[in-house]
C-alpha cells in the first residue's frame, strides 16, 4: 500500500532528523555492504556443515546422541547456505547496499503515487 503525501513527508522528516541527530550512524548505514555479511554467513555455514559431518561420522557407532547433533548441525548449515544463495540470486539485479536499497524503495514509492 503506497504512502500518501502526508505520510511521505512525515517519513522524509523522520529520515532528515535521524541524519541530523546521528550523522555517524547515517554514514555507517550508507556504507554498509550486505554482501560481505552474506558471504561470511555462507563460509561459516560451510564450516559448520563439515564439522557436523565429521562429528556425525566420527561418533555414530558410539555416541548416537552426539552423532544426531552433528546431523542437526549439517541440516541447519545446509539450510543456511541454501537460503543465502537464494537471497543473493534474487537480489543480484538490485544494488546490494543499504543506501542503494533505500533509493530503490523511494523510487518505487514515487512511481506508485
Amino acid at each position: 500500500m503506497p504512502l500518501d503525501d502526508r505520510e511521505q513527508r512525515i517519513l522524509e522528516e523522520i529520515e532528515r532528523n535521524l541524519y541530523a541527530e546521528d550523522p555517524k550512524l547515517a554514514q555507517t548505514v550508507a556504507k554498509t555492504d550486505l554482501s560481505v555479511r552474506v558471504k561470511r554467513r555462507q563460509r561459516l555455514a560451510a564450516v559448520g556443515f563439515f564439522v557436523g559431518l565429521a562429528v556425525m561420522l566420527g561418533t555414530f557407532t558410539r555416541f548416537s546422541i552426539l552423532a544426531g547433533l552433528g546431523f542437526v548441525l549439517m541440516v541447519a548449515s545446509a539450510a543456511t547456505i541454501a537460503m543465502t544463495m537464494r537471497a543473493a540470486r534474487v537480489d543480484r539485479t538490485a544494488a546490494f547496499s543499504v543506501s542503494g536499497w533505500m533509493d530503490d524503495v523511494r523510487e518505487r514509492w514515487r512511481r506508485e503515487r
